[in-house]
């Protein structure tokens, strides 16, 4: 039986005045969601994505068997991130300020056998195992197209004018992409990464291995964070590090439990501030610091 054993941290950095990130961490899950839109509120559009998932893999976790009840990881997924796409749409609806608003994300699931990444955006996703760091999600950037394409080589990217564009995101439109849902290759004893650009904009890939492969999942997020601050803190920064263990667990005693008892996750960043998740249902809205009546 898998699972994850993780820690997170999420910083407002050295230039911006509030954090736009939201982030959360538990024995199924691993989430990061990075706020687009400033003053049109991307604290709101992050928190309320995240939230909706979170949801979507609570159910899931509390009921032992995804397969069964709540459906696939990727089901899971769709549910979730379709609850905040709504969430994020009602939100406008009721406060136009906000219109432009949106959010990445970038989440790993477990169910106790299987690992699946959902994402949309420029945050990303990484596994080390055995020394070695290989992203698992694939920026929606015009840069990354224009690698893709071949009509940029990588060593350009960083001083690329548009490097910040991103191509894709969750902005509420029911019509848009969706998130990418890819089952990832996973075993026990991999550690994995989830972050926003306010760290990968800012340290290498070489030297998250490194930092990344040092001590617990804690000290290797504290030390990813760290990192980012020292490097000039330009953005927000969120981490969230898991290592994949395996439990010999009883039957129903899953992926989003410790020790036979469910686990409540750490929430970090915007979601941390239950004003910023708007309610998608249509009686509740829980309204953010910049709605109107």
């Amino acid at each position: 039986m898998l699972r994850f054993s993780g820690a997170g941290a999420s910083h407002v950095g050295h230039v911006r005045e509030h954090n736009e990130d939201s982030g959360f961490v538990a024995a199924h899950i691993g989430l990061v969601a990075d706020g687009v839109g400033g003053a049109a509120a991307g604290e709101i559009a992050s928190a309320t994505v995240a939230s909706g998932v979170v949801e979507a893999a609570a159910a899931m976790a509390a009921a032992g068997a995804p397969a069964e009840v709540t459906g696939t990881l990727e089901q899971v997924l769709a549910a979730g991130t379709d609850r905040g796409r709504s969430g994020i749409r009602r939100a406008i609806q009721h406060d136009l300020t906000r219109l432009g608003m949106a959010t990445t994300l970038t989440v790993l699931l477990c169910d106790g056998e299987r690992v699946v990444l959902g994402h949309v955006g420029d945050s990303r996703a990484y596994r080390l195992r055995d020394g070695t760091l290989t992203q698992l999600s694939t920026d929606h950037t015009y840069v990354a197209h224009l690698v893709a394409s071949g009509q940029l080589g990588r060593d350009a990217v960083a001083r690329h004018p548009w490097r910040n564009v991103v191509l894709r995101s969750m902005d509420g439109d029911p019509a848009d992409q969706g998130v990418d849902l890819v089952p990832v290759d996973a075993l026990a004893g991999d550690r994995l990464l989830v972050c926003s650009d306010g760290l990968t904009d800012l340290v290498g890939d070489e030297d998250i291995a490194a930092l990344l492969g040092a001590g617990t999942p804690a000290a290797a997020t504290a030390a990813l964070v760290d990192a980012a601050l020292a490097a000039g803190g330009r953005d927000n920064v969120t981490c969230v590090v898991l290592d994949l263990v395996a439990d010999h667990l009883p039957a129903g005693r899953g992926a989003g439990r410790v020790d036979g008892v469910a686990d409540p996750g750490t929430v970090l960043g915007a979601l941390a501030e239950p004003a910023n998740v708007v309610d998608p249902g249509p009686t509740r809205i829980v309204r953010g610091p910049a709605a109107t009546a």
